[in-house]
């Protein structure tokens, strides 16, 4: 079973790989707790996933080196190793589904790895690195079930214990399990009086499950934006070290990561991928008895697509209230979109886009329905335009 002792071995063999993230002090994302964050995705590679990688592949014999190592990944895990084994001057090659985006498969060349591409999905990626490593005699870095990758990751949570003082909680983000089963073991080995909480995506429950059912199991599906924590089924060794140690799990809606994505841009200017989002999301939620606390929330991965963000920003400003709509049933007369525009404008909300159209849904054969999409504070705010709108005599619509 993994050791502490094990963690700052590897901390030491890490100086030289690893860039030491220092926490950051939050103002203005959450009122629940005194926030603070250790940004991974300020790690080389935008992810904490180049530790595990990093140790794992300093660990391997001169013979294991010469042969090489192979992975399997669709973003994160294959940067981590591919730059992890170039440093050590090692051969890699990962495995990546043809699906996966065009920027990850020519970052993961970038870092000096070659890439195969499998049609198909991860699982069948997976099954070509199984059979290219029994086949060449490569060795496999799993993204989270090992003990030297557990054990790099695991240095994050000695960092966390080194650099701040009177730490209450430490919430980690959980896909496989890998950072939170080293995270956790390093904290409570150091301090067993802090929590360490763990936060997965509502639509990727494995770990949450596995615990509940005391038994691990495998999802048939998943579906989050936060991709990177994506994981059908947890690992083994992760599954113990995470009973051992974990005090608590939780899981985070769609919309709250991407609430959490949004605070982090505006609050921090701070870019966060999905996955790294989750446990700034679970402290601005509630999800864990967090009052008055030092929290320090680990944002493990800055990777997000770049075409996929605006669509994020906008589900974080709609959950915000920050961004709305009304649809508004009225008469096909003129002056009704200037009246109507005009209440907006005294509440303070600004009107964005204006979408007209003839129904013969309406009461009236005159009627016509009217979708306003505004910019508005909160959804108190919101709440005031509509009131005034009825106020004047317009039918809102419920939709």
């Amino acid at each position: 079973m993994l050791t502490v002792d094990k963690i700052f071995h590897a901390s030491v063999v890490l100086k030289e790989i690893v860039r030491k993230t220092a926490v950051v002090h939050t103002e203005g994302i959450t009122d629940l707790c005194d926030l603070y964050l250790k940004p991974e995705n300020l790690q080389k590679t935008g992810s904490f996933k180049l530790r595990g990688s990093g140790y794992k592949i300093a660990m391997l014999s001169p013979e294991e080196k010469a042969r090489g190592v192979i992975a399997c990944s669709a973003g994160n895990h294959a940067q981590g190793v591919a730059l992890a084994a170039t440093k050590a001057g090692t051969p890699s090659l990962i495995c990546l589904p043809d699906t996966a985006p065009i920027s990850k498969i020519e970052a993961t060349k970038k870092y000096g790895a070659k890439v195969c591409l499998v049609e198909g999905c991860y699982d069948n990626a997976y099954e070509k690195a199984l059979e290219l490593q029994k086949e060449f005699g490569y060795t496999l870095v799993h993204p989270f079930d090992d003990e030297d990758v557990i054990a790099g990751q695991g240095t994050i949570g000695l960092e966390i214990v080194q650099e701040m003082d009177n730490v209450d909680a430490v919430i980690v983000p959980v896909g496989g399990g890998g950072l939170i089963a080293g995270v956790a073991c390093a904290i409570k080995s150091l301090n067993p009086a802090i929590k360490v909480y763990g936060v997965q995506a509502a639509g990727a429950p494995s770990m949450v499950q596995a615990v509940q059912a005391g038994k691990i199991g495998c999802l048939e599906r998943v579906s989050t934006i936060a991709d990177g924590i994506a994981v059908k089924q947890p690992g083994e060794i992760t599954f113990e070290l995470v009973n051992k140690y974990v005090d608590d799990l939780a899981v985070v809606t769609e919309d709250e990561i991407s609430s959490a994505i949004l605070a982090l841009i505006e609050k921090q200017k701070m870019i966060a991928e999905g996955a790294g989002a989750v446990s700034v999301a679970a402290a601005m939620f509630g999800k864990f008895p967090l009052e008055g606390k030092k929290v320090v929330s680990v944002v493990s991965g800055g990777n997000i697509d770049v075409t996929s963000l605006s669509r994020v920003i906008e589900r974080g400003l709609m959950k915000a209230g920050r961004s709305s709509s009304l649809l508004i049933e009225l008469l096909d007369k003129p002056g009704q979109l200037k009246d109507v525009s005009r209440i907006i404008a005294d509440c303070g909300g600004n009107v964005t886009n204006v979408h007209y159209e003839r129904t013969t849904e309406s009461e009236s054969v005159n009627g016509c329905f009217l979708r306003i999409a505004m910019e508005t504070r909160n959804h108190e705010h919101v709440r005031q335009i509509a009131e005034a709108l009825q106020s004047e005599g317009f039918k809102l619509i419920q939709k």
